[in-house]
């Protein structure tokens, strides 16, 4: 089995300063990260520009694999484009090589199935110039939450296929939102990034499973990270596997390099 390339998510450590969390990744030996436009007071959102993040991140060293993200990026119209055209600027400027895209995740979404697939082809052919146009890829993310309108991915490739979007996007693993959509398929081949959290919590059915539940990966894991991880790597995923842990208790943590650094020798050494 290959070496797990481990890679930071911004939510990991929101607390530190952007200096101090390019060190805190430097010394966990880790050279990839993704940064973020939905964490107040922290940049993108509190108006860092993207020449001081690239700067900042090419002095360390560090490859900025994304930026989380673009939402909800299958319903195209003005506004999405707008802010598509914005933060793909961002990306291109601050270094970036993707953007993370979220779908539609609402109850109030009245579109029937057919229609919600229509309006995801037709964005994602709408998006491609905007990324071809700022040297940028695009990572569809499909959300396993029944409410959610792009919750397998296998409708992500096939869209991605329809919209001739096969060069120009890739799918996100997420490996708490594979384990809610209930369709058990890896498509190591056509995943451009990994995202992995645990859920510890027994009282929890899957359907009751938040993103403010999703913790760091250790030996009381629900979601079966470990089997993903060696399926992935064992067809060949070459990428990074980032951690994404939404919880509040993994955000706010004064150690979160020593938590980070725990669960980074769990999975390696339950790997090897």
């Amino acid at each position: 089995m290959s070496r797990i390339d481990f890679a930071i998510n911004r939510i990991s450590a929101p607390r530190l300063s952007f200096h101090d969390y390019l060190a805190m990744c430097q010394r966990l030996g880790v050279s990839t990260i993704e940064i973020r436009n939905d964490l107040n007071g922290v940049e993108i959102s509190d108006g860092t520009s993207p020449a001081a993040i690239r700067d900042a991140a090419q002095a360390a060293n560090i490859r900025i694999r994304s930026i989380n993200a673009l939402y909800p990026f299958d319903v195209f119209d003005a506004d999405l484009q707008a802010r598509a055209v914005k933060l793909a600027a961002y990306a291109r400027d601050c270094g970036a090589e993707a953007l993370v895209m979220c779908p539609l995740n609402s109850w109030e979404d009245k579109r029937s199935a057919s229609e919600r697939y229509r309006d995801l082809v037709n964005a994602l052919q709408q998006l491609r110039p905007i990324l071809d146009d700022h040297g940028i890829s695009g990572l569809v993310e499909p959300l396993g939450f029944e409410e959610c309108s792009l919750r397998r991915k296998s409708d992500a490739v096939k869209a991605i296929f329809d919209a001739a979007g096969e060069h120009h996007y890739q799918l996100v693993h997420d490996t708490f939102h594979h384990h809610l959509s209930g369709e058990d398929i890896f498509y190591p081949e056509l995943t451009g990034l990994v995202h992995i959290s645990g859920v510890e919590s027994t009282a929890l059915a899957d359907n009751q499973m938040r993103d403010g539940h999703r913790v760091l990966v250790g030996d009381a894991d629900r979601l079966g990270n470990l089997r993903q991880l060696a399926i992935l790597l064992q067809r060949g995923y070459d990428g990074v596997v980032s951690f994404e842990p939404f919880a509040a208790e993994i955000m706010e943590a004064s150690d979160s390099e020593a938590l980070l650094r725990s669960s980074m020798d769990y999975i390696r050494h339950s790997l090897s």
